[in-house]
């Protein structure tokens, strides 16, 4: 079950659980579509994986399965540009 972390990891911009401007790599971690592509380049710096849309959890299934209130941000994020 995906976590659907509420922020960017980059940023610290919210990413409610219906965002589609959320993007994941396969361990999860979060980021906005705009650091993703502008900061990141679509790469995780965590992991190296790529950064995908992460899928919308209808709202019946989150109720049952809500998101995770667990923040993570690192602030040396916003100084690796893509290249």
């Amino acid at each position: 079950m995906l976590e659907l972390r509420p922020g960017c990891e980059c940023c610290d911009r919210d990413l409610p659980p219906e965002s589609r401007e959320a993007m994941i790599c396969t361990f999860e971690c979060t980021f906005c579509a705009t650091c993703a592509g502008a900061v990141l380049g679509g790469i995780c710096p965590n992991c190296a994986g790529e950064l995908v849309r992460r899928p919308v959890r209808p709202p019946a299934a989150l109720a049952r399965h809500p998101a995770s209130p667990v923040r993570v941000f690192n602030p040396d994020c916003q100084s690796r540009q893509a290249g």
